[in-house]
């Protein structure tokens, strides 16, 4: 008997064999795979293209494929080996909507459909088989995670239930179900051939007289000039282009760094194990299920009436750290040792399995990312070059959604909908350090099955970027989290605590560090508190006349010329009147401006300002967020604190609101200290060049004491901005959301006649009405103690009919009831389309958050609680000095 992987292969080229005399096959060179190499290298490439897209997997030919659909057709697809022999010939096939993000929900349903209609389409058979899916639950806290997904899957109109181990066995007579506390079953997932998939892709595209493909052809080089993609150049020759696409696989990593302007893609190769066996006594189904028992680390699907079953062990084994790699993959050594706990699993799930003979144990690369989520977009450093690659072992399931997301984002400059959570700008050149990648691929893999819980940290590649306070902080029991690599105090155990079950409390429920997080946020608003918010993203803007000014009035919404030492919290908006950014924005002299923005934003910000500078003048760009340690004071005692230590008077009367300005603060001069704390609270931040950072930390505390002064970290300022209805910018605003959806509108200068990117958006959205909006929802009936809590991604309903979901959320400790945000749609019951969503319509309804298949009542609100906080502030005030606690 043949390997799976080899079998799909010959089947591929006896395929291409039988198209070869139709006419979408007539310019396709690595059609002809019988060619010897001398032929092969004598074909010509073309020197001009729009586009040239590397790599013939899956990815590459979805790619053109989707680019081909949406009318380009100047396009080079190059695969340094033959056509789908990468990674895409071991894929094992499973296609499965059941994902924790939305966005990945909607790729995997998109590429279902896709792969669906594609044999009609294209006349190659693909191996597509409706079987269903069902994910096994042998613990409740994975049920419950399996009951989110499923509400998720339900609201998109996938259909998805919660089943009993009864019905498992009904389902799948051979599964052992003794353990099971209950399953998801999705009857829509499927199996299919992957390379079968890429093969018709391509075919497809080549019907298509503009997309012409090569095999046997190798990228060694990206040309850039001026920051702009310019041409390949490859082993048969050079072609110039205007557009690069990287889908090199587990090559995209050294292909980024190969070009002139090395563009960074962290990913890194894993070694991945499944067996296959020969056909049960009474073969298998081809429609029986697929299985997926993320608690014992295994799924199982059906495969010529045998069993093909693989996993995600604990210890991984990380490959091509060097760099050294194949020009095709070939399958890699058995280790049967390294199989062994998954085989286990295995026969504890399917007994019968115990006497069936084992064909092979394949072993081959897979890519993973630092965060388990793929990569596509725009390089932050190279126009044109794009990227789409690193994914996790679902490269089937995201195939077909990915490339048309990302030929969108092409042809259009925007994919269709908001991929930040996968976007390449997401990281930086940091987390392209091959050590750091080997270690955290190794954490990742594992946690591709790993119980999902809120709020959980990646262990790995940690103490990466921190604050000179790190140590001090430790000790004095900070607990850390992390965002773009840098550490971040997520709160602060108490000495009589106990710190290791602290750490080990893992829960949808209440968590064990409530306490802690209420005592915080209560010292927030009845003394003072010190939060270390270093991370955060800083940049200066200066320049010799009036370029500062005129080009941060064109990039921003909101007015900037404000006399100096003023603050002005602003977007920065797309055509379309999305927020590319949300920051704030310090005119500290003429020409000089000081911006901060959310800590992930770093890299995105950075591109978006760069995009849009003047190639040569005099303005300067610099990135200061190493240069500054920043310090939030929060509370109505943070006045006295600096007071004392400054010997200036910090009242309102001397210090206005959302004012700026240099000053000493103990033996510390130059200290940049601003009336505003990202939380609606009253007090300051202090951005502190770094070598002064100890010693005002140490006058802060030291000073504070007779004030009550304490450290807090981030999970208080969740519960003060959320209660205060404050968006956090990549989790409640993106590119796709305007000022006017969440009641910003006050923050655009929409009045004065003065132009922004954006602003004829946003005028004509005025007019027309806005088709979502952003709500506060306060739980009614939820008992914090006893039900599952509401974390983000929940489904809220309106009069029983689904409307939107839950985009943050948080206990607040003021109101003592759980606080939802989130943006609240109006669909046509007849049509389902989106209408205008008014005032009325928001407070005419009757709503409900559903959390885990469980809803509660809630009542929702347009605008925030102040008239229930202790603290009253002017509404100009709350409202300005708003932000993005990020």
């Amino acid at each position: 008997s043949q390997l799976l992987t080899d079998v799909m292969f010959y089947r591929l080229l006896s395929i291409v064999r039988q198209q070869r005399a139709s006419p979408g096959w007539q310019n396709w060179p690595s059609a002809r795979s019988s060619t010897s190499a001398a032929e092969a290298h004598s074909i010509a490439l073309p020197t001009q293209a729009q586009v040239v897209i590397c790599g013939g997997g899956i990815m590459g030919t979805s790619v053109a494929y989707h680019l081909s659909k949406l009318g380009w057709n100047n396009i080079v697809l190059l695969e340094q080996g033959r056509l789908a022999a990468g990674s895409t010939r071991f894929c094992a096939g499973i296609l499965s909507t059941a994902r924790h993000l939305t966005i990945e929900q909607k790729m995997a349903d998109y590429s279902n459909k896709l792969y669906h209609q594609l044999e009609q389409e294209t006349g190659i058979q693909t191996g597509y088989v409706r079987t269903g899916s069902i994910s096994l639950a042998q613990t409740q806290d994975r049920l419950i995670s399996l009951k989110r997904i499923n509400s998720r899957l339900n609201v998109m109109g996938i259909p998805s239930e919660i089943i009993s181990p009864k019905k498992v066995a009904e389902l799948h007579p051979l599964l052992n179900v003794h353990d099971l506390v209950g399953a998801m079953h999705v009857p829509e997932d499927a199996v299919v051939s992957s390379a079968d998939v890429a093969l018709a892709l391509a075919s497809a595209a080549s019907q298509n007289a503009g997309v012409q493909i090569y095999d046997r052809t190798t990228v060694l080089h990206v040309r850039v000039k001026k920051d702009q993609i310019a041409g390949v150049e490859t082993d048969k020759g050079q072609i110039d282009c205007q557009y690069f696409v990287n889908c090199a696989g587990q090559w995209a990593y050294e292909l980024g760094l190969s070009n002139e302007e090395p563009v960074s893609i962290p990913l890194h190769a894993c070694e991945h194990f499944y067996l296959l066996t020969r056909p049960l006594e009474t073969p298998l189904q081809s429609n029986t299920p697929t299985i997926v028992d993320a608690d014992g680390r295994i799924y199982i699907r059906n495969w010529q009436g045998g069993i093909l079953s693989g996993g995600f062990e604990k210890n991984p084994k990380p490959i091509f750290t060097e760099g050294k790699n194949q020009l095709e993959i070939q399958n890699l050594q058995e280790d049967w040792d390294h199989f062994e706990p998954l085989l286990s699993s295995l026969l504890r799930r399917m007994p019968e399995l115990e006497a069936l003979e084992i064909m092979k144990l394949v072993n081959c690369p897979e890519t993973f990312t630092p965060d388990m989520r793929c990569i596509m977009g725009e390089s932050p450093t190279v126009q044109g070059y794009f990227v789409l690659a690193g994914m996790n072992s679902a490269g089937l399931s995201f195939g077909g959604g990915a490339g048309k997301f990302l030929a969108e984002w092409m042809v259009y400059g925007y994919p269709s909908e908001n991929v930040w959570e996968l976007d390449l700008k997401r990281f930086g050149a940091l987390q392209s350090s091959r050590t750091f990648l080997r270690h955290r691929v190794m954490e990742v893999m594992p946690l591709l099955y790993d119980l999902k819980v809120p709020r959980w940290d990646f262990q790995t590649g940690r103490q990466l970027r921190t604050s000179p306070l790190y140590d001090r902080l430790d000790a004095q029991g900070a607990r850390w989290m992390e965002k773009h690599g840098f550490e971040r105090p997520k709160y602060f155990v108490p000495p009589d605590k106990d710190l290791l079950a602290l750490e080990q409390s893992k829960t949808f429920y209440k968590p064990d560090w409530f306490d802690i997080v209420e005592s915080e946020v209560k010292c927030c608003k009845e003394a003072v508190c010190v939060i270390d918010m270093s991370s955060f993203t800083k940049f200066e803007i200066t320049s010799t006349g009036d370029q500062a000014l005129e080009i941060l009035q064109y990039l921003s919404s909101n007015d900037i010329d404000v006399p100096v030492g003023h603050i002005v919290h602003t977007g920065m908006l797309n055509e379309s009147g999305g927020y590319e950014n949300d920051c704030s924005i310090a005119r500290l002299n003429k020409r000089s401006f000081f911006m901060i923005s959310p800590t992930d934003q770093q890299v995105h910000c950075w591109s978006w300002l760069k995009k849009h500078m003047p190639k040569d003048s005099n303005l300067l760009l610099e990135d200061v967020s190493w240069k500054y340690t920043a310090l939030n004071l929060i509370g109505p005692r943070a006045v006295d604190v600096l007071s004392e230590l400054s010997y200036a008077p910090m009242t309102p009367d001397h210090f206005p609101s959302l004012f700026c300005k240099e000053m000493s603060v103990g033996y510390a001069n130059g200290i940049r200290v601003m009336s505003m704390t990202h939380t609606g609270e009253p007090g300051f931040m202090l951005y502190i060049p770094i070598e002064y950072a100890l010693h005002v930390y140490n006058e802060v505390m030291s000073v504070g004491q007779k004030y009550g002064i304490r450290n807090a970290g981030y999970y208080a300022l969740r519960s003060l901005r959320i209660e205060k209805f404050f968006a956090f910018w990549g989790q409640d605003l993106n590119t796709y959301t305007t000022p006017l959806e969440c009641g910003r509108e006050f923050r655009v200068k929409l009045e004065k006649g003065m132009d922004f990117i954006g602003r004829d958006a946003l005028l004509q959205q005025k007019q027309n009405g806005v088709y979502k909006r952003f709500t506060m929802f306060i739980l009614d009936d939820h008992d914090t103690d006893l039900d599952l809590w509401p974390w983000w991604g929940e489904p809220i309903y309106r009069n029983g009919q689904y409307v939107g979901k839950t985009t943050s959320s948080a206990y607040s400790f003021t109101l003592e009831r759980h606080v939802c945000l989130g943006f609240v749609h109006n669909f046509s019951e007849d049509t389902g389309e989106e209408q205008v969503v008014t005032a009325d319509f928001i407070n005419r309804g009757e709503y409900e958050i559903d959390i885990a298949g469980h809803r509660f009542q809630a009542k929702a609100k347009l605008y925030p609680f102040s008239s229930l906080f202790t603290h009253k502030r002017r509404k100009d005030d709350m409202e300005l000095s708003d932000f993005h606690g990020k």
